[in-house]
């Protein structure tokens, strides 16, 4: 198993969070982690990632103990989580030149390699602070690329692109996990999940409400939207109430 998460809780002084999430993503299989805004699923990937303190629970990736190996463990794992950080008075190019020191098999090649992939090659010697929104979020997934991971993480990676580039994002997602690679993403847009994902999770108040195969969740609704709606209507009612 690449990722296995299990009980995982982050809980913030406001109350918000995430509380006993459990899931597990295999090699080539694509998660999707369906919730609306403020749902948790940035707050889950923060805490796979080490990015949030303060949590409880465990996560292994490729057999490793995410919390008491991190470096180890994030070097199987690329990651897209909110807006990239990228150096503004820099090039593409030299930004992600500045990541690969920190693997030892990342050269000038696969720099150019990853750029091409997301569509920016021809950007490659401008500076990221003249970039737009969707162009910033394809050099972050170039730099999510780099090391050719095991485990890929994405937070909602169709952020500021346009359709065109929406696509190219599901296609480089599907390529990803044939290749063998286990991909974790999420989104607020269910269309976007169904387009891509092998197994959709529904994640709603910081609590994981349902999880289950692209192919059974297609087979009893008409689409990832009704499964949803059909999952959180009894707290929306309660809501209501």
């Amino acid at each position: 198993m690449i990722l296995q998460v299990e009980n995982l809780t982050k809980l913030y002084k406001n109350g918000r969070g995430i509380e006993d999430i459990s899931f597990s993503v295999d090699s080539g299989e694509v998660l999707g982690m369906l919730g609306p805004n403020g749902s948790g699923k940035t707050t889950t990937m923060k805490a796979i990632c080490g990015l949030v303190g303060g949590h409880s629970g465990s996560v292994m990736i490729c057999g490793e103990n995410a919390f008491l190996h991190h470096e180890r463990a994030m070097q199987k794992t690329g990651s897209l989580i909110e807006a990239p950080a990228l150096f503004d008075h820099m090039t593409a190019f030299k930004n992600l030149k500045m990541a690969s020191r920190f693997f030892d098999d990342v050269d000038d090649n696969r720099i150019h390699e990853v750029l091409e992939l997301c569509g920016m090659e021809k950007y490659e010697k401008e500076r990221c602070g003249t970039f737009s929104l969707g162009m910033r979020q394809r050099v972050g997934l170039a730099l999510a690329l780099l090391s050719k991971p095991k485990l890929l993480i994405l937070d909602e990676p169709a952020n500021g692109l346009d359709i065109e580039g929406m696509v190219h994002i599901r296609e480089i997602v599907k390529q990803m996990a044939k290749n063998g690679c286990a991909v974790l993403i999420s989104s607020h847009l269910a269309h976007e999940i169904e387009q891509c994902a092998t197994k959709a999770l529904i994640i709603y108040d910081g609590e994981m409400r349902a999880i289950d195969s692209m192919e059974n969740i297609l087979t009893e609704y008409p689409s990832l939207e009704d499964y949803f709606l059909m999952t959180v209507s009894g707290i929306r009612e309660d809501a209501v109430v």
